[in-house]
């Protein structure tokens, strides 16, 4: 029995119930809801530039996106290089919503929640679909499948008029119980907005991962014919964590439609979806919290990386395109170090932080 709620060291869990506990101590508890409380509450406090929370929302995008591949990737196994694909789909569901009824339709602007459910549910149904093929195919032939619909994607995309040829299609702005969410205020509803969806996402997958179905994708990723013999199909378990990838995917990409006002074919493409996958490796694949890790490192290193360039820009002829090549390069660079150095990705080093402190005094 808990002798102490508050810290780790002397507890002993005696049966399996508590051992899967959200949170271990009641510290971790406190510090947990502080933390979302500061997340909420300081852009009232030391309100940003609209250029700033731009960027945050971005990042709180990427999140959601990541949070889905890491389910496909991390936990199940499988490799996917058409993410952006997937996110592509939520954007157009949205944009299709707009070009059919109006950007300014009540379903649009009003009930655009119901919306962004929608778009997650229509991206659930092409990753269910996409996942088919791996009933037979694995590693490098379901990567080349999941790539052969990032490509169709772009194609369909490029060639259909429906959606405007790759074109932006606009969408409206929404309104909120204040009334119509006006340009001063709309990158700062988005982030409260995002932020919620990130937290109740997040609180989905860790409580997915103690059922029996999060169990099994991990069991598929160590060993899918064990799996198969301990009464897990496998087969049923890839699609739908493929499903399920593609609902996050298509919530994220909702997202973006609403929070840049449009949908426009340049953020799907191929390129998109590698990023995607670097900001899983980086974070660290099969850890929740690699999911926050890896957006935020990747998007902090692009933003560093412009400054450099516009910074040696200014000494440098104009004839020497420094942003062009650098940026692609130290992309590169990082994805190695990792895989080299920490293939576990930053989550890792979280994981260290935190066992070295939760035994205190008793540390090891």
């Amino acid at each position: 029995m808990s002798t102490n709620s508050w810290l780790a060291t002397g507890n002993f869990n005696t049966s399996y119930k508590q051992e899967q506990k959200t949170f271990i101590t009641s510290l971790d508890r406190s510090v947990f809801t502080l933390f979302l409380v500061v997340l909420f509450a300081w852009p009232l406090l030391f309100p940003l530039s609209n250029k700033s929370m731009f960027v945050i929302d971005n990042i709180l995008i990427a999140i959601v996106a990541v949070m889905g591949l890491n389910l496909v990737t991390g936990f199940a196994g499988l490799i996917s290089i058409g993410h952006a694909a997937f996110v592509g789909i939520g954007a157009y569901t949205v944009a299709s919503f707009c070009t059919v009824m109006g950007q300014n339709h009540l379903l649009v602007t009003h009930f655009w929640p119901v919306l962004i459910i929608i778009s997650g549910l229509v991206g659930a149904v092409f990753g269910g679909i996409v996942g088919l093929p791996a009933f037979r195919l694995k590693h490098l032939y379901l990567a080349i499948a999941t790539l052969s619909f990032q490509m169709i994607f772009q194609w369909v995309i490029n060639f259909m008029t429906f959606f405007n040829q790759g074109q932006t299609i606009s969408v409206g702005r929404v309104f909120w119980l204040t009334g119509k969410v006006g340009r001063k205020d709309h990158y700062l509803f988005w982030y409260f907005a995002t932020l919620t969806i990130v937290v109740l996402l997040g609180f989905g997958i860790r409580n997915l991962l103690k059922t029996k179905y999060g169990r099994c994708l991990v069991a598929v990723r160590d060993n899918d014919r064990a799996a198969d013999a301990m009464g897990m199909n496998p087969g049923l378990t890839k699609v739908y964590a493929f499903a399920l990838a593609g609902f996050f995917a298509g919530v994220a990409g909702a997202l973006h439609a609403y929070v840049y006002r449009g949908v426009g074919f340049e953020s799907f493409t191929l390129h998109e979806s590698v990023g995607y996958l670097a900001m899983a490796i980086v974070g660290g694949l099969g850890t929740l919290n690699g999911s926050f890790w890896g957006p935020v490192a990747i998007k902090f290193l692009d933003l560093q990386v412009e400054t450099l360039s516009e910074l040696a820009g200014q000494y440098l002829p104009s004839s020497m395109s420094l942003a062009t090549a650098l940026k692609p390069f130290t992309f590169g660079l990082v994805i190695v170090l990792f895989l080299m150095f920490e293939p576990r990705g930053i989550a890792n080093w979280w994981r260290i932080t935190k066992s070295y402190t939760k035994l205190w005094p008793f540390r090891y």
